[in-house]
Formats: C-alpha cells, structure tokens, sequence
C-alpha cells in the first residue's frame, strides 16, 4: 500500500516509517525539516517537505504521493516537561491537531485515500465510576485548564476522523526512545532527581504503551477495524503508586517521594493533582479483536525493565 505519513520523524513516526516499510508498504514521509528529511529517504522511504498548517502545501504533497492510506501522527510538544508551561505546550499542541487535522483530512479526500489513521489519546475519560474504561466511557469535558482545552480539541479531531470513515487510536502515555519516559526523557530526569513525587495516596490509574506498540497499531488500523475509535494501551494499567516506584527503579534511581494532594494543588496546579489522584486507565479488547493488534510490551512492567533498564 502506498502510505502517506503526517509526523514521521516523531517519537512514533520513526518506527512507524520502519515498520512500514517492512511490511512491504511504500512510504511518503511529511517533514518540514529538509535534515529530517534526508533521514527519512536514507531510510527508505521518500520525503515531502512542507509545514501542516500551509493547507494548498499540504495538498501538493498529497497529491504528488497519491497515497492509498495517510496516517496522521501529528504532534508539537516541547522537549522538556515542564508543568510550570503546560499552558504554552497544550496550546501549541493543540493548535497542530486543531488546525493539521482538516488540511490532511481534505487532502487525503482529494486523492482518494481509503484510508485515514490518526493519533488520539487515552487519558481523557471523566474521573468517575470504575478506574479503567473502554472507549464507551464519557471523556473528562469539565477537566482541569489547561487540559480541558486538550480534550475538546481531542473529541473533535476524533469526530472529524471518523466522520471522514477514519480510525482513531487513542494512545496510552508513552514510553520508549524519543519520548518522556524515555531513558534520557525528561521526566526520567525529573524521577531521577526525585522531583516526581507520588501524590497522595497514588491512585491515578495510568496506561501506557510502548512506541513500538503505538505503531504496530498504525500498521495494524491500515487493514483492519471499523471506522471509530481505539485504546491503544497494554494490558496493565496501574496507579502512580506501582508503577512510578518501577520506574525509579528502571532508572536506578531511588525510589520516589511522597507529597501531600493539597500541597500538589498548590505547588503543580489542579491538572498535576487530577493526574496524579484520578486519572482513569484504559482498556485495549477493542483494539486487539477488531485490529488483530497485540502489544509487543503487555505490561508496562517488563517493558520498563527492558527498555530502559
């Protein structure tokens, strides 16, 4: 299949172009960096360099690929985590999925790609009744700002993607090369130096997923599974209060502090806190019987071990 990809030089955008190209798909890369995309076509895979919010660019690079599929992976955050400019990183981030979204979506129309694949997420389901969801669940609408913002942008890129006969896969927090908990990532670092505390008595429920996993997912989606969306997560989700602790580990760092939920509120803001104590998990049933989909990683516990370990 010949597959156009928005964001391949990402976090998931790199092992995604690999494993796509072995699996035998030809692969246009969209980068906006002319470095990146030497990189890309070293790879083998070919370039197109333009910027996601130049609408008729976008449109001239679809068209010269005439890509059967177009997998949106879309995403502008900053290298640092920094709960101190989460305003500026969720604005910027959210105006890249705002604004991208119906520029590939109605260049993907244009050349007649039968298939639209893009990332969501699966930390935004509402903080009440069970502590894992499945996608039926109500998402967080009356989350804390900045995130609130975040989760409207979501709905409505997911409600555009499926409207346009799209899968949506709604990723766990990531781990793995490239990402924050990464071993070099940024809040490894803040885990290392003990600045990463649990917070209170650390029930928000976390899923994650390792970015060789996530882009399994992509490849899985271009073939199978009905328009709508799917948690893309590993088999075990976990409260702050296992799997942070693991990961100091992984890291060989020691284990984390713990910190009042008021002095949180105070210090971090209402979201860290919301995070931190009622966060809902998420459940992947959907994923691995309609995409035929299954973790390489099914819990975060053997791949922290192995990757970062």
């Amino acid at each position: 299949m010949k597959v156009f990809v928005a964001g391949a030089t990402g976090a998931i955008g790199r092992p995604l172009v690999r494993q796509l190209l072995a699996a035998g798909h030809r692969v246009t890369g969209m980068t906006r960096s002319r470095e990146k995309a030497r990189a890309l076509e070293a790879a083998g895979a070919e370039a197109a360099v333009c910027d996601a919010f130049d609408r008729d660019g976008v449109a001239e690079a679809m068209a010269g690929a005439r890509p059967e599929a177009v997998i949106h992976q879309l995403t502008d955050l900053p290298q640092v985590y920094d709960l101190r400019k989460l305003e500026a990183a969720y604005a910027s981030n959210d105006r890249v999925r705002r604004e991208a979204t119906p520029n590939l979506i109605d260049a993907a129309r244009a050349v007649g790609a039968r298939r639209l694949v893009a990332q969501s997420i699966a930390f935004l389901y509402a903080p009440t009744g069970g502590w894992v969801k499945d996608e039926s669940a109500p998402p967080n609408v009356q989350a804390p700002p900045p995130f609130d913002r975040s989760v409207e942008t979501m709905l409505g890129v997911e409600r555009a993607i499926v409207e346009a006969g799209g899968l949506a896969l709604r990723y766990g927090f990531f781990y793995g090369p490239g990402t924050y908990h990464a071993r070099d990532g940024s809040i490894s670092e803040q885990v290392r130096r003990r600045r990463y505390p649990v917070v209170g008595r650390g029930r928000g429920m976390f899923s994650f997923v390792h970015v060789e996993d996530a882009a399994a997912a992509a490849v899985a989606a271009l073939e199978r599974g009905a328009p709508g969306v799917y948690n893309v997560v590993d088999d075990d989700p976990a409260p702050v209060r296992e799997w942070l602790p693991a990961l100091a580990e992984a890291l060989g760092a020691k284990r984390p502090l713990r910190v009042p939920l008021l002095l949180t509120k105070l210090v971090a803001g209402a979201q860290a806190a919301s995070f931190a104590t009622e966060l809902r998990g998420a459940a992947n049933a959907k994923a691995k019987l309609e995409l035929g989909w299954e973790p390489r990683y099914p819990s975060w516990r053997e791949g922290f071990r192995t990757a970062l370990g």
